[in-house]
C-alpha cells in the first residue's frame, strides 16, 4: 500500500511538472502603452487646459490679494479703526477663498484625471487580456514591475499591444517625454 502511495505522488508530481513546461508566460510594458495610446494625448490636452486654466484662476486670485493688500498697507495709517477692520477682513476672506479653491481645484483635477484616464486603463487592459487570451498566455506579467524577465521563456506583447492601440512605430516613451519637455518649454515662454 506504501509504494503504491509513492507510485501516486510520484506520477502526480510527473505530470505536474510536464503540464508547468507547457505553461505560456508574457509580459507587457502597461505603463508605456497607457502613456502611448493615441487616446492618452487627448486626456494630457485636457488636463493640461483645465489645470491652465486652474493656475490663471489661482494668479488673478492671487493678484488680487496683492493689490489690496498693498492698498492697506499704504492707506492703513490714514484709515479710521472701522474702515480698517473691513479691509483686514476683506483680505482675511480673500485668502479663505484662495485657500478654498486650491484645495477643490486639486480635488477635481484627480477627479478630471480618473475620468479621463479610466477608459484609457481599461481599453489597454482589454487589449491585453485578448491578446493573452488568443495566445494562449496563463499570466502576463507587467514589465515595468518585474525584476528579472527572461525573454527566452517569457513573451514580450508589447509590439502586439501597440499595433492593436494604434500606436505609431515612431512613437516611443523618449519622444513623448522630447513633446512634453517641448510644450513645457513653450508654455514657460509664453508667460
Amino acid at each position: 500500500m506504501k509504494k503504491f502511495i509513492i507510485v501516486i505522488a510520484a506520477m502526480g508530481l510527473a505530470f505536474t511538472a510536464a503540464n508547468a513546461q507547457s505553461y505560456k508566460f508574457a509580459h507587457v510594458n502597461y505603463q508605456e502603452l497607457v502613456y502611448l495610446v493615441p487616446e492618452a494625448d487627448s486626456a494630457r490636452a485636457q488636463m493640461n487646459s483645465a489645470s491652465q486654466e486652474a493656475q490663471e484662476t489661482l494668479q488673478a486670485m492671487a493678484q488680487e490679494f496683492d493689490t489690496k493688500y498693498s492698498q492697506y498697507e499704504q492707506k492703513a495709517n490714514e484709515w479710521t479703526p472701522a474702515i480698517r477692520q473691513s479691509k483686514e477682513r476683506e483680505l482675511s476672506e480673500i485668502q479663505s477663498r484662495i485657500q478654498d479653491f486650491q484645495q477643490s481645484i486639486q480635488q477635481e483635477l484627480r477627479q478630471l484625471e480618473n475620468q479621463l484616464m479610466s477608459p484609457i486603463y481599461q481599453k489597454v487592459q482589454e487589449t491585453v487580456n485578448s491578446l493573452a487570451k488568443a495566445g494562449g498566455y496563463i499570466y502576463v506579467f507587467d514589465s515595468t514591475s518585474l525584476l528579472y524577465i527572461d525573454a527566452a521563456q517569457s513573451t514580450d506583447l508589447t509590439p502586439e499591444a501597440r499595433t492593436t492601440l494604434g500606436i505609431p512605430a515612431d512613437k516611443t516613451m523618449e519622444s513623448l517625454q522630447a513633446e512634453l519637455q517641448a510644450q513645457a518649454a513653450a508654455a514657460g515662454g509664453q508667460q
